[in-house]
């Protein structure tokens, strides 16, 4: 009877105020008394003492060390003695009156994080042990109450930095922790444990990217505890009311693949107790998967069950990531293996702690298994494209652009799909990962098959901003259908997709265009768009310029010397401008570019191009001692220099005063041109320049084309 007034008061203070009857009236008025006098708790007349400090405690405003202390531990008396006794009726309304859960998070929040001086935290969670007993006490606020203790225990500074830290005490506040974990767990009802294990882990999970190893540490170590108690469930679970104990087969927990992806990584930390601390929580969850696994084999497969304990023993001496990820490879779900590769293309992010050479090690593994990894395509492809962005490393962009070459080559339309949905207009980072693709032959070639089924009725968010523009569609039109060299210039003539002004998109689709040209007979076909990539120079887009020049030397090998000559010398005027050029990369293509189009030129051809070349001479000579060295081997070498100054010693006898007196400054400049002084570089630099403008309308007959190739 008072533990119902008591539920009738409790329900009083949640609904509203309304009137009541002369009946209800009374029976809150008794309810209150009750209240008041805790003798209708059935565990009082066990501990009554310790019932009237809890009760002083939450209603004094007083709240010293020793008073925290005494209240913590009359909560765990109280609940131990209750158990005990098997007198839990009303505890979870004695907790709800006196909001029990609600202060020990308040003392626990109100605790200092720079030191270890006291036990409250240890009391607060032996007492949080004890309440776990009685069914729904804890209910709805365990996860409040451990973020309290992970957040205030794994954040203290390592104990090395502790003043006065008494060791025991660290020990048993960590103990504490551990014996609380446990009991959550086991006095869980079975339909819950899941539940209560994926929740505890994901918090668990979110410390182990500290950059602090005290912090990594703490946390892989409950996270040991959590493993093991997940191996030996069946064998631990010790609630007597349960029927039956949950299998290996049921005990499905989610998150095991992030878990096993973070302790993996967690391995590089072999300087520190994290790595030791991963693998034992590794081998702990390797005997889970194993035996899980095992459970779900059938009478005529028994005999292929082997021995957990001798491949436990393996992963132990030799515990490397790629071993251990291996091992696990075959007792994993599809799910589970997905979770794997996505904490491993996370961890390549700037941000992250963790190891990349580790990372990427991995990544190696599941591009040389694809059909075991890389099963859920969307949910990685998605992945890739919202982390590839935060990646600035080179190593592990390629390394993540692999991954995505790797799945476009399995699933050449699951990949195209995710990424026509995951990405908006425009994304810079869904591009980058159509250009790795379009990178590859075979790959690119799938992928605008696949682009051209797909975007040919999705009218493309991502590559257009008019509905009407298909430049990638157009491309792969050409690209996917088997046409003779006519029909190929007639189609492309009529899309000429290369007249994009888009700096990225005209990139991609010059990527694409560099791919398709190493068959040598797509590069013969493509000489009808020589003059559009010409064009492409004037945009002045330095990534698609270089990209331009790559394709126009692949094209141009393909064709007879006759037929080329022309266009060279067309393409070496258009490159003058690009000899001295800011970007290495861009210097070095137009330079080497430069060199074969000399050789190009037949017949009348030769003329004009000795004058073209003429023009790029001062760019070439200075070129010759570019910091760049892969711009420096396409000039001659010091030799060459040498007598490139030689040659230009004729012109000391030429018939006209204005080139002698040309010849005589510029020769003498040169021993001024690599200067120690950037200042008196600078002038040298100036001066030529103004003698070769003064005097470059004037023929020069003695200067040869010969004398100009690099060989």
């Amino acid at each position: 009877m008072a533990e119902k007034l008591l539920r009738v008061a409790l329900k009083e203070d949640r609904a509203p105020q309304e009137s009541s009857s002369p009946v209800e009236s009374h029976e809150l008025c008794l309810a209150q008394q009750l209240e008041m006098d805790a003798s209708w708790l059935p565990a009082y007349h066990l501990e009554p003492e310790h019932v009237d400090v809890i009760r002083a405690f939450v209603s004094s405003p007083e709240k010293d060390e020793e008073r925290k202390l005494k209240f913590l531990t009359s909560i765990a008396v109280l609940f131990r003695a209750a158990t005990y006794n098997s007198l839990c009726q009303g505890l979870d309304l004695f907790c709800q009156r006196y909001k029990l859960a609600e202060n020990i998070k308040v003392l626990l929040e109100e605790e200092p994080r720079d030191q270890l001086h006291t036990a409250v935290w240890r009391s607060a969670m032996f007492a949080m042990t004890e309440m776990s007993f009685v069914e729904a006490v804890l209910e709805g606020k365990e996860i409040g109450l451990l973020q309290a203790c992970f957040s205030g225990i794994f954040l203290l500074p390592p104990k090395e930095e502790m003043q006065d830290l008494k060791p025991f005490l660290y020990f048993t506040t960590m103990k504490g922790m551990d014996t609380m974990l446990v009991a959550l767990v086991l006095n869980s009802p079975t339909s819950r444990v899941n539940e209560k294990m994926q929740s505890i882990f994901q918090m668990l999970l979110t410390f182990t990217t500290s950059e602090r190893a005290s912090v990594r540490e703490r946390a892989v170590g409950r996270m040991r505890v959590l493993s093991f108690l997940l191996a030996n469930y069946s064998s631990l679970k010790a609630d007597p009311n349960e029927e039956r104990h949950a299998s290996r087969a049921e005990m499905q927990m989610p998150i095991i693949g992030q878990l096993l992806g973070h302790l993996l990584l967690l391995l590089s930390f072999k300087e520190e107790e994290t790595g030791h601390l991963a693998l034992d929580a590794l081998c702990l969850l390797f005997q889970f998967k194993y035996q899980q696994h095992c459970a779900t084999l059938t009478e005529e497969n028994t005999q292929l069950q082997g021995d957990w304990e001798t491949e436990t023993t393996s992963l132990r001496t030799s515990p490397s990531a790629t071993h251990i990820i291996e091992s696990f490879a075959e007792y994993l779900q599809p799910s589970e293996r997905s979770d794997i590769v996505r904490v491993f293309i996370e961890a390549m992010t700037d941000s992250s702690t963790f190891d990349k050479e580790a990372a990427r090690n991995v990544l190696d593994v599941v591009r040389g298994n694809p059909d075991l990894w890389l099963v859920d395509v969307p949910k990685i492809t998605s992945c890739i494209h919202k982390t590839l962005g935060c990646i600035k490393s080179v190593p592990a962009r390629q390394s993540v652009e692999s991954l995505m070459v790797s799945m476009a080559d399995k699933c050449p339309q699951e990949v195209v799909t995710t990424l026509l949905q995951v990405a908006p207009g425009g994304d810079s980072t869904a591009l980058a990962l159509w250009e790795a693709m379009f990178s590859v032959p075979q790959t690119v070639r799938n992928i605008l098959k696949e682009l051209l089924s797909q975007l040919w009725d999705l009218k493309s968010r991502l590559f257009c901003t008019h509905l009407e523009d298909y430049c990638l569609v157009r491309l792969a039109m050409l690209a996917s259908r088997d046409l003779g060299d006519r029909a190929f210039a007639a189609t492309y003539l009529d899309f000429r997709f290369l007249k994009e002004e888009r700096p990225a998109m005209l990139s991609l689709v010059l990527r694409a265009i560099m791919t398709l040209s190493e068959r040598d007979e797509m590069a013969r076909k493509m000489k009808v768009i020589l003059p559009d990539l010409m064009r492409v120079l004037l945009f002045g887009y330095k990534a698609a310029t270089t990209k331009a020049l790559l394709v126009f030397r692949t094209i141009m090998a393909q064709l007879e010397r006759r037929e080329a000559s022309h266009i060279a010398v067309q393409m070496a005027e258009f490159l003058l401008p690009l000899l001295d050029d800011e970007l290495s990369q861009l210097r070095e293509s137009s330079i080497s570019l430069f060199r074969d189009l000399m050789m190009m030129a037949v017949g009348n051809d030769k003329r004009e191009m000795k004058n073209v070349v003429r023009l790029g001479l001062l760019p070439l000579f200075f070129r010759l001692s570019d910091q760049t060295q892969s711009v420096a081997k396409l000039k001659q070498d010091r030799r060459r220099a040498q007598e490139f100054l030689i040659q230009s010693l004729s012109y000391l006898k030429d018939a006209q005063a204005s080139l002698r007196e040309a010849a005589v400054r510029f020769i003498a400049l040169q021993t001024l041109a690599e200067d120690r002084e950037p200042s008196i570089r600078s002038l040298v630099a100036q001066t030529v320049i103004i003698i070769l403008s003064s005097s470059r309308e004037q023929p020069r007959p003695r200067w040869t084309l010969r004398a100009l190739c690099c060989r």
